[in-house]
């Protein structure tokens, strides 16, 4: 799953709404942050495979420490403390872990059984990416979910809040289709540098935060 960890992120500020945009967005993407990392440590793998029925199904994945059940929890767990001691926020720190894990969550709904329940453990994944329209309905509606309440959560505190949400909800739609539609990279180490862009999109989710305040 793909902007439907995004939507994670913009719901969550529903429930955290003195935590950052750019913050939750981070939490909901942190194992996909973290896994272009692994990859250029050789600690993780992934092998392209081309031709397959879905544009979803372009990879086979060996990502034990960041996408483990296991490793999840302990994500989620070392990310909310890690928030609780820099904001001592205990909504925020509770939004953030939950978020962390929620990307496990639905990886196991859209993935094929490459998902470990620990390093080394048996894998699962339910298949949603068998069906490219079934995984198209499920994120598009998370996304419209996310957003609305993000919407129901915050205003604009000046015309320029409105116009950079537009622009945040437009460069994740354009970035999403631009990567179905387009080839997958092509080697391993290629995937990883292309994944630590990552890191950079969460400035505008923080900086569309800056300018929005939440409601009373």
């Amino acid at each position: 799953m793909f902007i439907g960890h995004h939507a994670v992120g913009f719901a969550a500020k529903r429930y955290a709404p003195r935590t950052s945009l750019g913050t939750l967005f981070i939490a909901a993407t942190l194992l996909d942050l973290l896994w272009p990392i692994c990859l250029l440590l050789g600690i993780e793998h992934v092998r392209v495979v081309p031709n397959r029925l879905t544009p979803f199904l372009s990879f086979e994945f060996d990502y034990p420490w960041t996408h483990s059940l296991l490793m999840s929890l302990v994500w989620s767990v070392a990310f909310a403390l890690l928030y609780w001691i820099v904001a001592r926020y205990g909504a925020g720190a509770i939004a953030v872990g939950i978020a962390v894990f929620s990307h496990w969550v639905l990886d196991w709904i859209t993935h094929l059984p490459d998902l470990p329940l620990w390093p080394g453990g048996p894998k699962v994944g339910l298949g949603l990416w068998k069906s490219t329209g079934g995984t198209l309905a499920a994120e598009l509606l998370l996304f419209a979910i996310g957003i609305f309440l993000y919407v129901r959560t915050t205003r604009p505190r000046r015309r320029r809040g409105t116009v950079l949400l537009a622009v945040l909800v437009v460069f994740l739609l354009l970035g999403y289709f631009a990567a179905l539609a387009s080839q997958p990279p092509p080697d391993q180490k290629a995937i990883g540098w292309g994944g630590l862009v990552g890191w950079l999109l969460v400035l505008l989710p923080w900086w569309v935060d800056r300018n929005r305040e939440p409601r009373a």
